[in-house]
């Protein structure tokens, strides 16, 4: 090839680089369900919540990448989720996405630009268009101390909640009142000798699956959520996924995720929410990502294992 081919050539791809905007979305991801997603003009954190091991308790998403965030969006309101929202919120001056339950959270802290999201509804902030997803967190049952004190948080639905304290099965104080219950909340002590049950617990507050779109791309993240076929059909281009689920299954395993994968079809998936630490325990949530990995690979979709700080390039 001679030098006049070569320059041709270069002075070509800089023409398709300018047409392009000369920007790549990016993706990077901080463990559990926190990431942040870039493009041009654009920066976008999805659950910036807490780390919870014991010994860190700290932003998932480093304070070096809260400058130039641009949208915030949150699946719910738990703390691995939640945590740091409101603090980015108002360091960034970001629009925020969240569910109806959190909006006070941030009103309250005096955050302004705050968009409700709900199941089947579409909020366009800028240049993202937003979609709420179907999404329903599982039980979270945790043991402490060989079962010495066992606590259990789940979604629930009534119209009738309080407080109740058993003793044994005998039950010594009931206090309810007309109340829309969405979770349910039980501490069992002395290995279930005392028993506390209460209503509309911080559990799973305001929880919903995001679909973005920015555009020519789409993303999905379905927070922490059990098996939906509401998910069908979705084809994004990218899906993150919760896998973590086969010990306690407050999202879907490996198994239930492929189901998820197979309804869904989307170009790429990313596992998320899974091997976390909690409190003084390591891999809380353990899966096997590579076996997971394969089996998408198999079905002809490409799958990327992200670990703390990857970045993906679109």
């Amino acid at each position: 090839m001679d030098i006049f081919s070569v320059i041709e050539d270069v002075f070509e791809q800089q023409i398709i680089t300018c047409e392009n905007g000369g920007f790549e979305m990016k993706i990077k991801h901080f463990r559990y369900n926190a990431f942040i997603v870039e493009d041009e003009g654009i920066k976008i954190a999805i659950d910036p919540g807490q780390d919870l091991w014991l010994f860190k308790l700290n932003s998932l998403i480093p304070q070096s990448e809260w400058e130039n965030v641009t949208h915030i969006l949150t699946t719910h309101g738990d703390p691995d989720h939640f945590a740091y929202a409101v603090a980015l919120a108002r360091s960034s001056g970001a629009d925020v996405v969240c569910g109806e339950a959190l909006m006070e959270d941030f009103l309250t802290a005096q955050v302004n630009k705050v968009h409700k999201i709900e199941t089947g509804s579409v909020v366009n902030v800028g240049r993202l268009k937003i979609e709420g997803l179907i999404a329903k967190h599982g039980p979270l049952p945790i043991k402490l101390l060989g079962g010495f004190i066992q606590i259990a948080s789940e979604v629930a639905k009534g119209d009738r909640g309080g407080k109740t304290i058993f003793l044994g099965s005998v039950k010594v104080l009931e206090s309810l009142q007309t109340m829309q219950v969405y979770s349910r909340g039980t501490i069992k002590l002395f290995f279930g000798l005392l028993k506390l049950v209460k209503e509309n617990i911080d559990f799973a507050r305001g929880s919903t699956g995001i679909k973005i779109t920015l555009e020519d791309k789409t993303l999905v993240n379905l927070g922490d959520s059990v098996l939906q076929n509401e998910w069908e059909g979705l084809k994004p281009d990218v899906l993150m996924i919760p896998i973590g689920g086969r010990v306690i299954n407050n999202t879907m395993d490996e198994k239930e995720a492929l189901q998820a994968v197979k309804l869904i079809k989307p170009k790429m998936v990313i596992p998320c929410h899974y091997n976390c630490d909690f409190l003084w325990r390591k891999n809380f949530n353990p899966a096997d990502d590579e076996m997971f990995k394969r089996e998408v690979q198999n079905l002809g979709i490409e799958c990327h294992i992200m670990r703390q700080g990857d970045v993906i390039d679109l």
